[in-house]
């Protein structure tokens, strides 16, 4: 009898020794543990990554499908196109962007909007964006918008607008007097001479005022990098240049008089 307890515990104390982990065992076990957790961390974190690209490059191909949606609406309703010189267009570039208004920009492409009223573009500081129909946040968040009350794009009169100075509108910073703009319709393309930037107050509605001639106003927030609420606006007044529409044979005839009165009453 003693000996089968005996057999029983020799037995029980052999099991429980095999059952042992012995320490370096138990390092190589955390040591696997680690390198797991990493590689799934390292996976993980490309997969954000590819994420985050990926989103980009859609927010781009989307935003470049409105101008193509736009440009393809001339071409279907045989208009002339806007002559490009050769050049490409260019495509939307976020590096001056905000993080904040990337993010609203991503959540404004799954919303509809209508056909743009005109395409925006700057040859010079590579600006190239839709112009919408009002200045809600939504529509500022997709483009530039029409300010209410107003011109619209093609009319006679002061067009007005509005952008964010973090997203499409801080490229503004770089304009300069005596640069083009180019405002592109779905029968010609009006092309403006900036003659005129200033930073106003947000009251100042004087910027904004109705004119009998076209012209071209693009208003922003400033300064361009305040964090906050900026407190002041910057005003880019632009004047007509050049037009294919044949109601501005009438404006630049208008103007021949006017300076050829300028230079006989000079010369008198």
């Amino acid at each position: 009898m003693l000996s089968r307890v005996t057999g029983l515990t020799g037995f029980s104390f052999s099991t429980m020794k095999t059952a042992t982990v012995k320490p370096a065992d138990r390092r190589n076990m955390s040591d696997k543990w680690r390198v797991n957790v990493e590689r799934l961390l390292l996976v993980l974190g490309l997969a954000l990554l590819a994420l985050y690209l990926g989103t980009r490059i859609y927010g781009a191909v989307l935003s470049r499908a409105a101008v193509l949606s736009f440009e393809a609406s001339q071409t279907q309703s045989s208009l002339r196109q806007e002559p490009s010189g050769g050049q490409g267009p260019f495509h939307v570039d976020f590096s001056l962007w905000s993080e904040q208004r990337i993010q609203a920009y991503k959540q404004s492409l799954a919303q509809h909007f209508n056909q743009p009223l005109a395409v925006l573009r700057v040859e010079k500081i590579e600006l190239e964006v839709p112009v919408l129909d009002g200045t809600d946040d939504l529509t500022l968040n997709r483009g530039v918008g029409r300010i209410v009350g107003t011109a619209r794009p093609g009319a006679r009169g002061n067009i007005g607008i509005a952008g964010h100075r973090d997203g499409f509108f801080r490229r503004l910073k770089d304009l300069s007097v005596g640069d083009t703009i180019d405002l592109v319709l779905r029968d010609r393309t009006d092309a403006y001479v900036v003659d005129e930037i200033q930073v106003v107050n947000p009251d100042n509605v004087r910027v904004l005022r109705a004119s009998t001639t076209p012209s071209l106003t693009l208003v922003t927030c400033y300064p361009f990098y305040f964090i906050g609420s900026a407190p002041r606006r910057y005003i880019v007044h632009a004047s007509i240049r050049d037009s294919d529409h044949p109601s501005n044979n009438v404006l630049k005839s208008h103007n021949s008089r006017v300076s050829n009165k300028n230079n006989q009453e000079i010369t008198k």
